[in-house]
């Protein structure tokens, strides 16, 4: 089964931002972690649910499962849930960040 992908508007936002944040110290690694983010986030059109689900998870109603994303000390988590045959990615956070709760 080939899921939809969807990227939430926030997101998008937080990806942007991490970009931009890198391009400003290293314009070219910055293009590269791009490109691989995105490819990484499709991948999840194939067997989402083989990613764990976050810790955020006990925090929501919904199921939250994660995909990590980039070196040990560098490391994003690419946050989503499923709907039916749809991924949504809702947040794309630095490991260094604190984990969601429900507000």
């Amino acid at each position: 089964m080939t899921y939809h992908v969807i990227i939430q508007p926030q997101a998008e936002a937080e990806i942007e931002a991490a970009y931009l944040w890198k391009r400003g110290n290293a314009p070219q690694a910055a293009a590269r972690w791009f490109a691989g983010i995105v490819e990484v986030i499709n991948s999840l059109d194939q067997f989402p649910a083989r990613c764990p689900l976050a810790p955020e998870n006990e925090h929501f109603p919904q199921e939250i499962r994660q995909l990590l994303y980039g070196p040990r000390n560098d490391v994003y988590r690419i946050l989503f849930t499923l709907k039916g045959n749809t991924v949504h990615i809702l947040h794309v956070r630095h490991g260094a960040q604190r984990h969601l709760t429900e507000s």
